[in-house]
């Protein structure tokens, strides 16, 4: 008889997204189960989220998995004992959402070619297929027992911008993970994203050159391992901020001392220069990697994107756990939010900086632009922001009629929300009117969002005030000010979590990019520009940093108490992490 998965039915019945399972609790029912993931979860389609972590009976996935959950878009198996054939033939099959893959901590000897196995560059991933894991932006190999990569990562995931491959027994990097020059091209190029490759810890006697073939590189971590050499190749890599070479006995003994105490920039001056004593033919091919590499960052950098992906690499920001707050904040969520805009992720920012000059418009137009990008012109998701002192909690994420909900918008007089609703619908058609368009502009195409709906969603204070009306608008009650230093955000969607994480984790990117701006430019800048404050000079001395953000984790839990969701995290932030350095 198959063991009982309580946890499993809890999860079917409630239609959870989200699914976390305690090792050590649930490892005699893997073991019982042949040591694979229990059959039940392969009944729970509508899954986003999976961890099953520190479970030594765990040995292999079983089939049929990508099939069964392909909204999948974390998958986190850290610390169990997946073994040389625990992966099948790749997870079982595409995963056209994955974005987060956790594998460390296992037993893994080698991968299949869709994940960078070893095989040969004809066996792996054929180039006019369809990437399998399209989306996928973290994967996590350390501390397995891998001794090679191939090159089907890269085809499988092209979005690729973290690989972590510390622990393992690799002895060449990058090895065979990049398709050979001769094989069909990538389009777009191997790995065009790829801003982070940590390989600490293993048995690496080679760094190829070809690793300046890496466009995005920005962070690398060899440290410990068997190297003897650095290639000068390294100082072509226009985006290289951070190196590691701790730990490598190195044959010129001025570079070993450098790399153990000097910054990573004068390492990749000091190999620009070919080290001491190259002679002239050396200074000429240098001159010409020169050349070719300026006129690669100019063409990179002339819309500034390269500017802000620099500025970013110092920026910082401090998770407060909720274990570690005299004070969390916890937002309640009523049953009927499910059949309105179920999804909610909120967070508390402490430390913004909206003082100097324009720094507050310059934050709002920031908030702008990512309900027009990312958040598609509020279709996907909305963004509210509050000034966290004028909010008393406890929060309840709620629903009320619309001829009941009442509201004070933005720059408005308090309303009801069906009237506000009318006045904004008609504010559209006289829009489309006035530009001749045959349908209203994607400025409001977010009205149409709560169409039909018997009941509206709101965000309600312990007074009872309403401080957000989801899409619409947030309350001037919480208005952000120019003395305001520390937020409440919140991010709603009807179409997923997973997307609320994304762009909360990209608004808090955005806010660390324009607090730093703001600070270096002493808002002297009287530019209006939202790019103008994301893309300043990148002259600051790191000695100078100021102290970090500090984003407090919010949980929101249902009216029982049982948890929904917790942000940020562990794994949150990843999606920007090579943007942004988290301390957890």
């Amino acid at each position: 008889m198959a063991a009982a998965w309580p946890e499993v039915e809890a999860a079917a019945r409630e239609r959870r997204r989200e699914l976390s399972l305690p090792g050590a609790a649930v490892a005699e029912r893997v073991a019982a189960g042949g040591g694979r993931l229990p059959a039940a979860l392969l009944a729970l389609p509508l899954l986003q989220s999976l961890e099953l972590s520190g479970c030594a009976a765990l040995r292999e996935l079983g089939p049929g998995l990508a099939a069964a959950l392909p909204a999948l878009h974390t998958l986190v198996l850290r610390g169990n004992a997946l073994g040389p054939a625990g992966l099948g033939a790749g997870l079982g099959g595409a995963l056209p959402a994955l974005r987060i893959l956790d594998l460390s901590g296992n037993g893994l000897e080698a991968l299949p070619a869709a994940l960078g196995g070893g095989a040969a560059a004809e066996d792996a991933e054929p180039p006019g297929e369809a990437a399998a894991f399209p989306q996928l932006r973290s994967l996590n190999l350390s501390g397995n027992r891998l001794r090679e990569l191939g090159p089907g990562l890269a085809r499988a995931a092209p979005q690729l911008q973290a690989l972590l491959l510390s622990g393992n027994r690799l002895r060449a990097l990058p090895g065979g993970l990049l398709p050979p020059r001769t094989a069909a091209a990538v389009p777009g190029g191997a790995f065009p994203l790829l801003s982070r490759l940590e390989a600490a810890d293993n048995e690496v006697e080679e760094l190829g050159a070809d690793i300046a073939a890496l466009p995005a590189l920005k962070s690398l971590d060899v440290a410990n391992n068997h190297l003897r050499e650095l290639p000068s190749a390294l100082a072509d890599c226009p985006r290289l901020k951070e190196a590691n070479f701790r730990g490598n006995q190195l044959k010129d003994k001025r570079l070993e001392k450098m790399v153990n105490g000097c910054q990573t920039k004068a390492i990749l001056d000091y190999l620009r220069a070919g080290g001491r004593g190259k002679g002239k033919a050396e200074s000429t091919r240098e001159e010409a990697r020169k050349k070719k590499r300026e006129k690669q960052q100019k063409k990179d950098g002339g819309d500034g994107e390269q500017d802000e992906v620099e500025e970013a690499s110092k920026l910082l920001v401090k998770v407060l756990h909720v274990s570690e707050n005299p004070a969390p904040l916890v937002v309640k969520v009523s049953p009927g939010t499910k059949d309105v805009r179920p999804f909610i992720v909120c967070c508390v920012l402490k430390g913004v900086n909206l003082k100097p000059g324009n720094a507050l418009k310059r934050f709002l137009s920031a908030q702008t632009k990512l309900h027009d990008d990312i958040c598609e012109k509020r279709t996907v998701a909305t963004i509210a922001t509050h000034d966290l002192q004028l909010i008393k909690a406890p929060l309840m994420y709620d629903v009320q009629p619309p001829d009941t909900l009442k509201v004070t918008p933005l720059g408005r007089k308090e309303i009801k929300a069906k009237d506000l609703l009318r006045q904004l619908q008609l504010e559209a058609e006289e829009q489309r009117k006035q530009k001749k368009r045959q349908n209203v502009s994607g400025l409001h195409r977010y009205l149409q969002l709560l169409d039909g709906k018997d009941n509206y969603p709101c965000l309600v204070d312990a007074d009872g005030v309403v401080i957000s009306f989801p899409p619409i608008t947030n309350s001037e009650k919480t208005k952000i000010r120019k003395d305001t230093r520390d937020l409440f955000l919140e991010v709603t969607s009807d179409t997923s979590l997973q997307i609320c994480k994304d762009v909360m984790d990209t608004l808090i990117l955005k806010i660390a990019e324009l607090n730093r701006s703001t600070l270096e430019n002493k808002g002297d800048s009287g530019s209006e520009d939202e790019s103008d404050a994301l893309c300043g000079p990148a002259a600051l001395n790191p000695s100078q940093n100021a102290q970090p953000m500090v984003v407090e984790q919010v949980r929101v839990v249902d009216t029982d108490g049982n948890l929904k969701v917790l942000y940020p995290s562990k794994t949150d932030l990843s999606t920007v992490s090579s943007l942004l350095t988290v301390i957890r």
